[in-house]
């Protein structure tokens, strides 16, 4: 029995896309002492439970080259990808392939990144990514994918008022 003034409209379930660059396949074993011992599949999976409860659709992608992952991100025009979360790892400080394809889609980017680039090396200070993204969440280890999550709702929630 639905009450009146009461709505039986469920909320959207939003597409959220999450993109890992180069060597992040390797995630529990390559440099732990920087990445971890959790591995890309755990983040996955973590990822899975969390887009759950949230109510999101989360689907995945790694490519260690980038054509694959420009690929990837251009074949967002044709589904209905509302976010993209994106780690695009060495590509961060070398690609404007990747910014431009991030740019032609036309979606929202949210930019991960396991370790705090900004306190290692110089190079990695720079990010061909952060301007045009809505935010970026460094430094958390494998929890930035799940930050990535609730901002990703939380930036949908208020595009749509």
């Amino acid at each position: 029995m639905v009450q009146l003034g009461m709505s039986t409209r469920q909320p959207p379930v939003w597409q959220i896309l999450v993109i890992n660059g180069p060597n992040l396949n390797l995630l529990g074993t390559r440099e732990t002492s920087v990445y971890g011992a959790v591995t890309l599949a755990d983040i996955e999976l973590s990822c899975q439970q969390q887009a759950q409860q949230l109510g999101l659709e989360v689907a995945f992608f790694q490519s260690n080259h980038e054509g694959a992952l420009v690929d990837r991100i251009q074949q967002v025009q044709q589904q209905s990808v509302d976010l993209i979360v994106i780690n695009p790892a060495a590509y961060t400080h070398t690609s404007v392939a990747l910014r431009d394809a991030l740019l032609a889609v036309a979606r929202p980017v949210i930019e991960v990144h396991l370790s705090n680039v900004y306190r290692r090396e110089p190079f990695r200070h720079h990010s061909f990514i952060r301007d045009i993204a809505v935010g970026q969440i460094t430094g958390f280890g494998p929890d930035v994918y799940r930050l990535a999550l609730h901002a990703a709702v939380h930036y949908l929630q208020n595009s749509l008022n």
